[in-house]
């Protein structure tokens, strides 16, 4: 059993916040009676959800990829008004779709939308470790002793100790060190976090690839869909193979 209004979200009907305001409004019924209880138990088997008086089915999967500029935040809504990332959706998108994880402001590259949940959480489940992908750019020339630092796992400032990681350094201008970071986990602003742990401040950072979706030659600020064989193979992972 679950709430209601976390029924509607997990559908891909609507956000969260947008499910409780549809409850809340009279819009939602359940087994033909209007319910303004956005937390009333859901039994999903059984229940019968309509819309506006419309049988609610659940909505077609969407799979999404992003290359999201620096600058633009991951969120719905800015109080500040600042661009976020739903600002960029392409028109036409049948549903609601979530971004997987996020990126921080300053960050940019690829970011996955989706209405799918399971594959959603799969993707971003540190037990699942679905390995994700940055080019890196670091003030100051690393040693050998970093890049085996970062490889074998970091301490960070709370304490925490990340997991073993993949890095390999790039051509790099003098006085800065690009570095290719491959991670099976998402604390927040990690990267930058063990940037700092090395003693190396990040000046720039792009995510170029989650799982099996790379982010190839996609423009700045464009979106795709995901094409089949990438989102087959993200519901393998989400059927745990």
């Amino acid at each position: 059993m679950r709430g209601l209004a976390r029924v509607l979200s997990k559908m891909g009907v609507a956000s969260r916040t947008e499910a409780t305001e549809l409850v809340a409004s009279g819009r939602v019924s359940v087994n033909g009676r209007v319910t303004r209880d956005p937390g009333a138990a859901i039994d999903q088997g059984s229940d019968q959800i309509e819309l506006d008086g419309r049988p609610v089915t659940g909505a077609a999967p969407v799979y999404l990829a992003m290359h999201k500029p620096a600058g633009v935040l991951t969120t719905a809504h800015d109080p500040e008004g600042r661009p976020t990332v739903y600002g960029l959706l392409p028109r036409g998108i049948p549903s609601w779709i979530f971004p997987v994880g996020r990126l921080d402001g300053p960050t940019s590259g690829l970011l996955l939308f989706t209405n799918d949940s399971v594959a959603g959480q799969a993707l971003t489940d540190p037990d699942v470790g679905v390995p994700k992908t940055y080019e890196v750019k670091l003030k100051g020339e690393l040693t050998q002793a970093d890049v085996e630092a970062l490889q074998k796992g970091v301490r960070l400032e709370d304490g925490t100790l990340t997991r073993p990681a993949q890095c390999r350094t790039m051509p790099s201008k003098e006085g800065t060190t690009w570095i290719e970071l491959t991670i099976r986990e998402g604390k927040n602003r990690q990267v930058r976090r063990m940037g700092r742990a090395i003693g190396h401040k990040v000046v720039r950072l792009t995510r170029t690839r989650v799982g099996p979706v790379e982010l190839g030659g996609l423009e700045v600020g464009k979106c795709r869909m995901l094409t089949a064989a990438e989102v087959r193979a993200i519901r393998a992972l989400a059927r745990g193979k």
